[in-house]
């Protein structure tokens, strides 16, 4: 446009310098001046005077009529090229439009509601909570006044046009493109209507141009009352006397005079039909229903006389009516100021969950028709910013359909569970800080918290779930948003379960648990305890020893086993730092999972080793039905059905015998078939428990938030506590409908699993060796190893298990033999906790901005959040409170849940956080990269 007008200013300025070198040339050739004056020169100095005056008025109307011809001729191709291109425009836009159906329209015309959540089967939940109050009635239902009134101001050929009304768009084109002339008066009822409630928010040229096509479809199918009638529920009317926004006329005519549409008076009408041009500077009340002052009433008054002014003129009004109408007090008939109620969220923790997930599916859809990705539009803070309140917007003033996985009767259930167990979950901490917004001391709750988790194996639905045991004190959801220690809740994950796939291990090989160190680390297990005897992978898992654990994982990097491929498929892939450090396989991660990521994960052993993506909504449509998020089931394979049996087979020990041993006679249903997992970070500060039959897995934490730099830590019998709490939501489950866990329903055993006969001892096949020197000695078979490929190693003197040293395999073959030593004697602080678990995982929830962090150097890991993490190789000692090991910079322990004999080591870290300090006095902890330590459970 500026181009345009700077080329007529060009040619303007051309046409006047040629007017003037006409002018010049003429007066050369037709005037001589005479050396003296006389009276006939002096009349022609007149009559030329008056000719040049002709003259140029003559060539000043030439070149206006030359500059005119060139606008007119100028304006009418930029029209024609305007058309032409908006024609083409729009004929693009409806290529690529998809039409809506009658149905799909009708439906949008007649919806006044915000996005609806439902559980699964069809059950409604609610409502998703908008900023207007809205109410819809009938046309009937509505004062003549209002309708006529509303018409006359905000679309005088209403009744005439098709829907659009052509001059009014080229109008509002041309203001908004020239930046000339009023920047209103484009858009028809029609048009309103339909970008109220068949369109998104956005603003740009192909909204306007669907804009157009929808108001001539909508036009052609619906009558002018339907579309009037949708237009007054939907429209917006300002603040009421709560202080509420006001969607839809019904009300506005209670929240401003209190009575109903219907009721309203001719002035009434006409102050509320001019509010829609501009809400927030007519309506009478603030943003806290107070009743403005004068003043500022002053414009809505005149809004209203406006309105009536314009009915009185298209005759809708006789003069009489108009100056009663006008003389109204209609301040009086303002109500008076009332306090607006709180409104209770149903399902905080579900309703929560639900909008966050439909903004962003509204966010990608929006996206994908501007032609951008997600991933790009979250990458600029405003973009998103832009995207998010557009999709808010959305989703609060449109209904959306949102069918959740949510079993509302399960839901219910643990719910219940939950309650009756929160008081036995550990102490209610109350504490008094600053509060970081405004600086004043408030009062803060600490109770344990909790997160669980309920998924279908085989679809990956996720059918119920725990985000916190008071969502009125935290709406943290404490199930899909904290991401904590996983204890030794990871070892079937990181370890076990791709060293039996590859065929490193079968479930009886043996596993060194000697003294040993890895540089200056000693690692120990539970309560600072070393078996000093070499344990079958299945006993160590039941009883998740720590030691074996660090020397299969060493052996797996060695060997170049790429556990973090495994992870990966499961959704919970490691950093390449974690990826090299033996801590990982304790626990010690930079960030750790979420409930939901544990259980996902931890379903693949149940589902034959195939991970099945989790999920919480089945699908989302938008107002017009369309479904604009659809789940679809992906299925990952990542173990073989051979190493997913073993891996079930071993794990039923650690419910049967192993850490989770007091599951069983709390359950309401047989354990026979359940396997599971136990976990717990160091000090204390997550316990984990996750569980699978072959319909259900269900992973539950507890734990503490630590906000505010708070420092609270489980008690020592959390395992325990968390195994309690587990049984109640599985029975729980198990009352909603037993059909669900599937808990009678044995895992078949695999035609790819492979049975040896094996040495107990051994773990290998039969064989003799040379013991003396001087004569064989047989070594037979006597139990059964479960093998996914390859099999059992010969039997070998010195290397039949991993790990140990030549010292170890003398200590155990003097011992097979028959001389009495210390081979199996357990060493070090012998007094096991009540439930005879090794804890260590090591990290626990990303703190928000304003909570803050405390550590030290002392391997009790004092980190209130634990955000600051370490490098290096230390791993924790699998024990409650035994000895520790360096720690890195930042005051991240590297050594675990242990704090040496009496509670109080720190290890000392001055190469690199690897140097441990063992024993009763403190260390201090100089290193740089200490890997977390974390005794799991």
């Amino acid at each position: 446009m500026n181009r345009i007008k700077t080329l007529i200013i060009n040619l303007y300025h051309k046409l006047k310098a040629k007017a003037i070198t006409a002018f010049n040339t003429f007066k050369e050739k037709n005037i001589e001046e005479p050396s003296t004056p006389h009276k006939g020169f002096i009349e022609s100095i007149k009559q030329r005077d008056r000719h040049d005056i002709i003259f140029n008025i003559n060539v000043f109307i030439t070149a206006i009529r030359g500059v005119f011809g060139y606008l007119v001729a100028t304006l009418i191709v930029l029209i024609g090229l305007g058309l032409g291109i908006g024609i083409g425009y729009v004929v693009s836009v409806t290529n690529q439009q998809e039409i809506p159906t009658y149905e799909q329209m009708r439906k949008q015309l007649y919806d006044s509601g915000s996005t609806s959540l439902y559980f699964d089967n069809d059950v409604k939940l609610g409502n998703v909570q908008s900023n207007l109050i809205r109410k819809r009635v009938t046309s009937d239902e509505m004062s003549p006044y209002l309708k006529e009134a509303i018409v006359a101001t905000e679309d005088s050929y209403f009744y005439k046009h098709n829907g659009v009304v052509p001059k009014s768009i080229l109008r509002a084109i041309f203001s908004d493109v020239g930046g000339l002339g009023s920047t209103s008066g484009g858009s028809t009822l029609t048009q309103q209507t339909v970008k109220m409630q068949l369109l998104s928010s956005e603003t740009t040229w192909r909204r306007k141009a669907t804009e157009i096509l929808l108001s001539l479809r909508v036009d052609k199918y619906f009558s002018k009352k339907v579309i009037l009638e949708s237009y007054l529920n939907s429209a917006t009317f300002g603040h009421n006397n709560k202080g509420e926004n006001i969607g839809g006329v019904e009300m506005a005519a209670q929240g401003l005079f209190g009575v109903s549409a219907k009721d309203l008076s001719l002035a009434q009408a006409a102050y509320i039909a001019g509010l829609p041009q501009s809400p927030s500077i007519y309506t009478p009340y603030d943003e806290k229903g107070k009743l403005k002052k004068d003043s500022y009433l002053v414009s809505g008054m005149k809004r209203k006389d406006t309105v009536l002014f314009r009915m009185y003129r298209t005759n809708k009004i006789t003069k009489s009516q108009y100056n009663a109408a006008k003389k109204e007090d209609l301040k009086s008939q303002f109500i008076s100021t009332e306090k607006r109620k709180t409104k209770d969220i149903p399902y905080g923790y579900i309703y929560n969950l639900l909008s966050d997930k439909v903004r962003t599916a509204i966010i990608k859809e929006q996206a994908k028709k501007d032609g951008l990705k997600y991933k790009d539009i979250i990458k600029n803070s405003d973009t998103y910013s832009r995207y998010y309140q557009q999709a808010d917007t959305e989703m609060k003033q449109k209904n959306y359909r949102v069918d959740s996985t949510i079993n509302k009767d399960m839901y219910d259930n643990i719910q219940e569970a939950t309650k009756y167990a929160n008081d036995n979950l550990g102490t209610k901490h109350v504490t008094y800080t600053a509060d970081p917004n405004t600086g004043k001391t408030i009062k803060v709750n600490e109770p344990v918290q909790n997160g669980s988790i309920v998924l279908d194996n085989k679809t990956g639905a996720i059918l119920a779930f725990v985000g916190g045991v008071d969502f009125d004190e935290s709406q943290l959801n404490h199930a899909f948003s904290t991401k904590r220690s996983p204890g030794s809740s990871i070892k079937p994950l990181l370890v076990y379960g791709p060293a039996i796939e590859t065929g490193l291990i079968g479930s009886k090989s043996m596993l060194a648990d000697f003294p040993t160190s890895f540089g200056s680390y000693k690692p120990t297990d539970y309560d600072n305890t070393i078996q000093n005897r070499f344990i079958s992978a299945e006993e160590s898992l039941k009883n998740s020893y720590n030691i074996p654990v660090i020397h299969l994982f060493d052996t797996m990097m060695d060997k170049k086993i790429n556990a973090n491929s495994y992870m990966k498929k499961m959704g919970v892939g490691l950093n390449k730092k974690e990826t090299q450090q033996l801590g990982t396989s304790l626990g010690g991660l930079d960030t750790g999972f979420t409930v939901q990521q544990q259980a996902s994960a931890f379903s693949t052993f149940a589902n034959k080793g195939n991970h099945v993506d989790s999920y919480v909504i089945n699908k989302i449509t938008d107002p017009s039905g369309k479904t604009i998020y659809q789940h679809h089931k992906k299925k990952t394979k990542v173990f073989s059905k051979a190493t997913s049996y073993i891996m079930q087979d071993m794990m039923k020990g650690v419910v049967q015998k192993g850490t989770a041993s007091t599951l069983g006679y709390q359950l309401d249903f047989s354990d026979k078939n359940l396997f599971g997992k136990t976990g717990t970070s160091n000090d204390h500060r997550d316990s984990w428990f996750v569980g699978s039959t072959a319909g259900i897995t269900i992973s539950s934490w507890i734990g503490y938030d630590n906000f505010y730099g708070n420092n609270y830590t489980l008690n020592s019998n959390s395992t325990s506590t968390n195994l309690n709490y587990w049984a109640k939501i599985a029975n729980a489950v198990n009352e909603t409908d037993p059909s669900i866990l599937d808990s009678d329903v044995k895992f078949k055993k695999p035609d790819s699993v492979k049975s040896y006969k094996v040495n107990k001892s051994t773990g290998t096949k039969a064989g003799t060796i040379n013991y003396s020197g001087s004569y064989d000695s047989k070594v037979s078979s006597n139990t059964t190893s479960l093998y996914n490929k390859k099999g059992p190693k010969k039997l070998t003197k010195n290397n039949f298990a991993i790990g140990g040293t030549k010292k170890n395999y003398n200590l155990f073959w003097d011992h097979y033999f028959g001389r009495y030593n210390s081979y199996g004697n357990v060493t070090g602080d012998e007094t096991e906790d009540d439930d005879n678990y090794s804890s260590n995982s090591y990290r626990s929830y990303q703190a928000p901005s304003n909570s803050t962090s405390t550590s030290n150097s002392v391997t009790t890991n004092n980190n209130t959040n634990n955000n600051n993490n370490t490098n290096g190789n230390n791993i924790a000692d699998d024990t409650e409170t035994g000895s520790g090991t360096g720690s890195g910079s930042g005051g991240t322990p590297g050594g675990g849940d242990n704090t040496g004999d009496n509670g109080g080591d720190t290890g000392s870290g001055s190469n690199g956080g690897n140097n441990a300090g063992n024993g009763s006095d403190p260390g201090t902890g100089t290193g740089n990269g200490g890997t977390p330590s974390t005794p799991n459970t």
